[in-house]
């Protein structure tokens, strides 16, 4: 749904509202739509020109983490709410005092993702594909991180199919005389009242054609107040501040260079105001970001990329050419991956495969990358089964600077030296490793615990039908050229932040709940400063979003 061009007024100096939103994305878009339905008077501000609206979650794959769904039934997949919650600690591994509130959300959005979740977005006309996916799949034992079974649930219309009916609601509000969208009005500071916070102040920007997700102005030309009962605080992570993603980084290890997976507008700079405020920051150090970024051929922002959703047949190489160790195998560890490959002195590493497994097993997340799922073309999704000529996979294969074809193991060494200005593969030790893991496919049975991996997956239906090739040698001309891709560190998603309580109040130091201050979505760590611990279960940051959006849209128009 478009925005029309009143709804922005870029010359208030004033605005009153019992409710006030700092943040227009998707937590953001849900919080305001839901005071709204309770009958109050709801006000939008935001930084970003209209064209933004929806925030990250437009430019997202649609991913969501459910429980026991009737997709994953009908795939044969047993899962159950216990089996879940086991798993979100196992990854989460909790071990810091300020992990109370987050292990109570994560117990919160556990029991909402096995319960109501399914059937609320149902009512709210929102589709599920039904080829549940398999992401984060561990390899750690039992009481690893990963998820025992898949619980990926891609949103039939991506991010964009998500964000609809929320904004949908906020423009009958708009049409009702209920809510006001103020953009290009960049919050700055907090107004407080007898102990309740009860305003925002900040700077009206210079009006901007930017498009979506491109940089905007940050010329002022004028200040506003905002006056409210309550003020809710969604204005999302850090990624896109690759300083402040660095002073946060573990250690200070961050790499040299780094892409962006998200626009430059994540800025995280409301942050430290809410602290000012007296709310309490938690668990910065634990975010997450991918290994396996590639440059976009056709950025949007500044250094701008797009993460590979892999199967598990690459071989997956650091920059001296060392094959990664089990069981950091494509797509079941992303922090454990990012970890090994910071720990080399590299921001890079590499995926070497084939044709055959590049075109089966490659998937590019975004909404852009993906116009058969956005679009919901039907045709258009089943022709992924006979991939062609024109797909966004091939033109990045064509296009990408990452991206290598070679006849043979010596001249993909030599492509992959060439790429990056060095002489770290060895071409002889490439050929080798190669050679040996094409022995294994060949005995049939083998001790490489990748192939043992991949002829798992391939017992669930999704992975057999659409995501992990049969095993096969690399080296096999009938499967096309072999090819290498290298893989950057890509910053993404905030996985602390803004301490709240399960109503999304925003909390001080001491655990007190802050009148009239709440936080939702990414700035809130998802919940409570830190829902998912050190390591996400994926599909678990837009549903993220939802969750404690409504929450913080409940309880906002409650108080007031």
């Amino acid at each position: 749904m478009s925005l029309q061009k009143s709804d922005a007024d870029h010359g208030l100096s004033t605005i009153s509202a019992e409710v006030v939103v700092i943040g227009a994305g998707l937590s953001g878009l849900v919080a305001a739509a839901t005071a709204y339905a309770a009958g109050k008077n709801v006000a939008i501000l935001d930084q970003e020109p209209k064209a933004s609206t929806g925030g990250q979650a437009h430019w997202s794959f649609g991913g969501l983490f459910m429980v026991d769904t009737p997709e994953q039934r009908r795939l044969g997949v047993k899962d159950s709410a216990e089996l879940a919650m086991s798993d979100w600690l196992a990854s989460a591994a909790f071990d810091r005092p300020a992990d109370r509130m987050a292990r109570a959300w994560a117990e919160a959005y556990v029991d909402f993702a096995s319960g109501e979740k399914r059937a609320w977005l149902n009512n709210l006309n929102v589709g599920i594909f039904p080829l549940v996916q398999w992401a984060e799949r561990g390899g750690y034992g039992p009481q690893g991180h990963g998820n025992t079974v898949p619980r990926f649930h891609v949103t039939w219309g991506t991010g964009p199919a998500l964000v609809e009916p929320f904004l949908a609601k906020v423009m009958e509000g708009v049409k009702a005389g209920k809510v006001s969208l103020h953009f290009r009005h960049r919050a700055s500071s907090l107004t407080t009242t007898s102990g309740r916070v009860t305003g925002v102040y900040g700077e009206v920007l210079e009006p901007s054609t930017a498009v979506r997700g491109q940089a905007s102005s940050r010329v002022a030309v004028g200040h506003f107040e905002a006056t409210a009962g309550a003020v809710v605080v969604t204005t999302g992570g850090i990624g896109g501040n690759h300083h402040m993603v660095r002073r946060q980084w573990p250690g200070g290890t961050a790499p040299a260079e780094m892409l962006c997976g998200v626009p430059a507008s994540v800025d995280g700079e409301f942050l430290p105001v809410v602290e000012s405020a007296g709310g309490a920051l938690v668990n910065g150090d634990r975010m997450w970001h991918y290994p396996e970024g590639i440059h976009n051929h056709d950025p949007v922002w500044p250094l701008h990329g797009i993460r590979i959703l892999p199967g598990p047949s690459s071989l997956w190489l650091d920059a001296e050419g060392r094959q990664l160790p089990a069981p950091l195998f494509p797509g079941f560890d992303s922090l454990g991956a990012l970890r090994h490959i910071v720990a080399s002195g590299h921001g890079y590493s590499w995926f070497v495969l084939n044709r055959t497994i590049a075109l089966k097993e490659l998937a590019l997340s975004g909404s852009e990358q993906n116009p058969d799922l956005t679009g919901k073309d039907v045709r258009l999704l089943a022709s992924r089964l006979r991939p062609g000529t024109d797909t966004p996979l091939q033109r990045f294969m064509d296009k990408g600077i990452d991206f290598i074809q070679a006849s043979s193991p010596t001249e993909l060494a030599s492509r992959m030296n060439q790429l990056v200005d060095s002489r770290s593969i060895d071409a002889a030790a490439l050929q080798s490793l190669i050679e040996d893991r094409d022995r294994q496919v060949a005995s049939g049975l083998g001790k490489d615990p990748q192939l043992a991996a991949i002829r798992a997956a391939r017992r669930f239906a999704t992975d057999k039908l659409m995501r992990v090739a049969p095993p096969h040698r690399l080296a096999d001309p009938a499967h096309g050229p072999l090819m290498a891709i290298r893989l950057s560190v890509l910053t993404r998603k905030s996985l602390g932040g803004i301490q709240t309580d399960l109503r999304s109040r925003v909390l001080d130091g001491e655990g007190n709940a802050i009148p009239g201050l709440y936080a939702a979505g990414e700035a809130a760590g998802f919940g409570g400063g830190g829902v998912h611990g050190y390591r996400a279960l994926e599909g678990t940051f837009l549903g993220g979003c939802l969750f404690t959006g409504r929450a913080a849209g409940r309880d906002a128009a409650a108080s007031v």
